[in-house]
């Protein structure tokens, strides 16, 4: 069980359960919907001791299923999850909870799409998607509309809550197998159903829904902000499925693995990415086309206010009986080498544990790597490893120890008497003597990374570290790098640690910008073109200058045919001028990645910027597009700009296959690892790699 918290937390609940709907042609009736509500009910009451007056419950039980605990006010009208209900216990909660207090949504029934009640907003072919009441099925029976449901969240964020959302259903779903049934009907309503709403006024629903998705051709069911937290049982494509645990009552699989996993866990300790990495982990060992999306500020402690930076890690996702081998949601396939090694954490290990030697519980080598995982064995002491200090759990959390040799960088300490053979270049007296202790200084604070090597005499190196003539570090690449503010002076106490890691973020950044897989067979298959503010092509795509402020379109289009069901997972990088890394959001998403259905296009509007430093004059930005077949994670891939300090990153790997593992290891890893340099490793291009990338280099001028 779970550790109480130390003190009552302010948190408000509404919890929503719907099993039996009144007859309608697109839903029938669940099984787990109502156990998920008592089940987070009871850990809200017993484990959180919030007070019942502050968790709503509406709840709809399926009348044949006599196993279910009636809810405290029985079936009474006030209490069934209505669309009525629904909206005013979203309007009472919003008025009851005060600023810095916290709300948590949870939703578990079916999901709906219905044909667009909302034309002048949604384009042709896009739906609306949301809840689906119990009163469906009603002739005036109404869905609480995804522009509905974003309003009611922007009441409460702009009433400074704190909101989480957990929405146990899916967009659209299939038949019934076996013991488990997924959550969403199998075809579109397009049923007439009534267009006026109880939530707000048309004009302040098209207000908000404009605010939250400008600069979209297509709308999320609830638009990704940085100002609530939303975790949805799967992609838009997929079906979120309810099954019995060991043959016993039926649940949501979501909902399941998350009272599960807190229940597991330390409380304070789990981020909403930790919670959603490890409940992704043991959902996708049972259903291989069910991935739990998040959204929002997945940094924030579950149940908490503040955010927790999380080194990154990966999850086991199964471990045999022996507790001697185990396989990680890795999914770096080609890209990591037989025998890279792993630290594994208990699964209740907090972030800023995750670095501490002491806590480890085992270390594990990998031994096979598969498509879209990695199979390990653990070491035992004789071995290098530590033996197994405890239980190992599905969803435990791993870490990377040792980093792909391809990805280390090679560095000179250029110990000169001057800069070149003119007078004025000469270095000071002062500085020749003081040269050598400064450089040195680098020299062991290289030792205490696995990125940036020294190399002596005649090998080639990646860049060059030398003392300017005003007394500064300077990094080389041929040339001084420019833009490595502020200056660094040889005289500064933390200089040589704030050298390497500028060094261990240029080797980053770069690893990024020039990985390629040209030969891939999917190139063919992939549109990537910039495009004018009146959405023609750019004439010249190898040659882009752009004044700044300029407004353009981003397109990414998947060339599949619908038959060939070919869906692409796509991330945009935008390489700044300023060493930054960012993930651009596609069609208001700002996930992990975004799922590109065939013949899908996705235009995305762009305006280009200098930056500040550089107003006066041009830099060069790169827009690149990576996409592959399987699940990916494009946000390991983000860097902070070079005077920002490279902050832990707080997703465990959903990498995808080949050499998404070299981008993943790259951005992700610590750089106080031990690399093993004895082992040759050469990038092949591979035509059968499942992963392709494509880049636009833009010239934007003052």
């Amino acid at each position: 069980m779970a550790d109480q918290p130390k003190q009552t937390l302010n948190i408000y609940a509404l919890l929503i359960g719907i099993d039996y709907y009144k007859p309608n042609r697109f839903y029938p009736n669940l099984k787990g919907c109502v156990r998920d509500i008592n089940l987070v009910d009871d850990y809200l009451r017993r484990t959180l001791q919030i007070p019942a007056e502050r968790v709503r419950k509406l709840t709809s039980p399926d009348r044949e299923d006599s196993t279910l605990s009636q809810v405290r006010g029985g079936n009474e009208p006030d209490v069934l999850p209505t669309y009525e209900n629904i909206v005013n216990a979203f309007k009472e909660i919003t008025e009851k909870a005060q600023p810095q207090e916290i709300v948590y949504i949870h939703y578990s029934g079916h999901g709906g799409r219905a044909t667009t009640i909302y034309k002048e907003l949604k384009e042709d072919g896009q739906h609306d998607e949301g809840i689906v009441p119990m009163d469906i099925g009603e002739q005036d029976g109404r869905y609480l509309r995804d522009i509905e449901l974003a309003t009611l969240l922007k009441r409460m964020t702009d009433k400074g809550l704190i909101v989480t959302v957990v929405l146990d259903s899916c967009h659209s779903g299939g038949a019934t197998r076996g013991d488990c049934a997924i959550r969403g009907s199998q075809e579109e309503d397009t049923a007439t159903r009534p267009q006026d709403s109880l939530v707000a006024s048309r004009q302040e629903l098209f207000d908000n829904w404009r605010s939250l998705v400008e600069g979209s051709n297509r709308t999320a069911w609830v638009p990704d902000s940085e100002n609530y937290v939303v975790l949805t049982a799967c992609r838009p494509t997929e079906s979120a499925w309810e099954y019995a645990e060991n043959g016993k009552e039926r649940h949501g699989a979501l909902t399941y693995w998350m009272i599960d996993t807190l229940n597991a866990a330390i409380f304070g300790t789990l981020t909403y990415k930790t919670l959603h990495d490890r409940v992704s982990a043991k959902i996708q060992s049972k259903f291989r086309d069910q991935l739990p999306m998040l959204l929002g500020k997945g940094d924030l402690s579950v149940f908490g206010s503040n955010l927790i930076a999380n080194p990154y890690t990966m999850v086991v996702i199964e471990v045999d009986a022996s507790q001697k081998q185990v396989k990680l949601n890795a999914q770096l396939a080609n890209s990591l080498c037989i025998g890279a090694r792993f630290a594994m954490y208990p699964l209740n290990t907090s972030a800023s544990d995750l670095t501490d030697k002491q806590k480890r519980l085992a270390i594990v080598e990998v031994t096979d790597i598969e498509a879209s995982s990695v199979r390990a064995k653990v070491l035992e002491e004789a071995d290098g490893g530590i033996g197994v200090k405890g239980q190992i759990e599905q969803g435990a959390p791993v870490v990377i120890l040792s980093a792909p040799p391809f990805l280390i960088r090679r560095v000179r300490l250029f110990d000169r008497k001057k800069l070149g053979d003119a007078e004025e270049e000469l270095l000071t007296q002062d500085l020749v003597e003081r040269q050598k202790d400064a450089l040195d200084r680098v020299r062991q604070a290289l030792a205490e990374n696995g990125w940036v090597v020294e190399v002596q005499g005649e090998e080639e190196a990646h860049y060059q570290v030398a003392i300017g003539r005003q007394g500064e570090y300077e990094i080389c690449r041929g040339m001084p790098i420019k833009n490595l503010n502020p200056a660094l002076s040889i005289g500064g106490p933390e200089a040589p640690k704030e050298v390497v890691k500028r060094l261990v973020h240029l080797a980053k950044y770069q690893a990024i910008q020039e990985l390629d897989n040209p030969e891939s067979k999917l190139n063919d298959y992939l549109e990537f073109v910039l495009l004018d503010e009146k959405k023609q092509p750019l004439p010249d795509q190898s040659n882009i200058v752009l004044k700044q402020g300029t407004l353009a379109y981003l397109r990414v289009k998947n060339n599949f045919k619908n038959n060939s069901r070919q869906a692409l997972n796509v991330g945009v990088l935008d390489l700044e001028p300023t060493w930054a890394i960012s993930q651009i959001p596609l069609q208001g998403i700002d996930g992990p990645f975004y799922e590109l259905a065939p013949e899908e296009t996705l235009d995305t509007r762009l305006r280009f910027k200098l930056p500040e430093s550089k107003e006066d004059e041009q830099a060069s930005e790169i827009l690149k597009l990576f996409a592959t077949r399987g699940p990916a994670n494009f946000r390991w891939l983000r860097l902070p700009s070079l005077d920002k300090k490279i902050e832990r990153h707080h997703e465990a790997t959903r990498g995808s296959q080949s050499a998404f593992g070299k981008l993943l290891e790259a951005i992700g890893e610590d750089p106080n690892i031990s690399p093993s340099l004895n082992r040759a490793a050469v990038y092949e291009p591979d035509p059968k790699a499942e992963w392709v990338t494509k880049q636009i280099q833009i010239t934007i001028e003052p």
